[in-house]
């Protein structure tokens, strides 16, 4: 049984023209959870906070995943491709070899919900081509395993309900997890997975845990075979992520991910001349 190893708290920060958000892992407390680069939430009803967007930006060497709560976020990039993001959709690009591109809001008021998760790609397909996988609400798979538990499958799978998404090379397992008071849940994952758990709204008991954790709360989790959790007293929303990890270097610069110093000078070269 995966067991709450620590947990960790995000910080406040923004990102691309002003946009406020919690970042969860990729800060200086857990910078990375291999395979896992990224994770921020952003959500505000305040149009100041997001009205900004994300203007274009380049990315190489790994995956972004937005999944939208609430709001409208339009895509589009230097390669033609343009999409809606709206309430209850996933968005899992693989940026591959590189790509530049754009997320901004389709709205001027109202609550802006939702979070975008980095993972990284292995070394053999850093300069694949890029790819998306736009997946509507209507085609989010939703679970209902017992009274009172609501799983929407974002990726991987849950029992023997599949995601729309397919084909991601650390082979994750993301799920948007709701709770009633009281209820619990058991999901089956590969016993040597990296794996999270962060509570959005509520408050659960991971394991054999006797202390709670608590909205805004990101638990690292041990190894093992099964995670189980039961909500509090007030019910619970979380996300659950587990996936293979690389076991690779890892070298940052910005938005670029790669295995060396040398093809981060190099992706710094290629965007700059154009050639994402």
């Amino acid at each position: 049984m995966r067991e709450v190893i620590r947990t960790v708290r995000g910080r406040a920060t923004s990102d691309g023209d002003g946009v406020r958000l919690t970042r969860i892992i990729g800060g200086s407390e857990l910078p990375d959870l291999d395979p896992f680069l990224l994770l921020d939430e952003f959500g505000s009803d305040r149009a100041q906070d997001y009205i900004g967007g994300f203007p274009n930006h380049p990315h190489r060497g790994f995956e972004t995943v937005t999944y939208m709560l609430d709001g409208r976020m339009r895509h589009s990039d230097n390669q033609g491709n343009s999409g809606l993001l709206e309430s209850g959709s996933v968005q899992w690009m693989t940026a591959g070899r590189g790509i530049v591109h754009s997320e901004m809001p389709e709205q001027e008021q109202g609550l802006m919900r939702g979070f975008q998760l980095w993972v990284n790609l292995p070394a053999r397909d850093k300069m694949t081509a890029p790819r998306y996988q736009d997946i509507a609400p209507r085609d989010v798979p939703e679970v209902t395993p017992s009274a009172g538990v609501r799983v929407r499958v974002l990726a991987g799978s849950f029992g023997q309900t599949q995601a729309a998404v397919q084909g991601i090379a650390t082979d994750p397992c993301y799920l948007d997890i709701h709770l009633a008071v009281g209820t619990h849940i058991a999901v089956d994952v590969a016993t040597d997975y990296s794996a999270f758990a962060y509570v959005y709204e509520g408050s659960v008991r991971i394991g054999s845990a006797t202390l709670a954790t608590e909205r805004g709360e990101l638990a690292v989790l041990s190894p093992g075979a099964k995670f189980t959790t039961r909500a509090d007293a007030s019910g619970a929303r979380l996300i659950f992520a587990a996936a293979r990890p690389l076991h690779e270097p890892v070298v940052r610069h910005g938005p670029f991910v790669m295995n060396s110093r040398a093809e981060i000078t190099q992706a710094i070269a290629d965007f700059q001349s154009g050639r994402f």
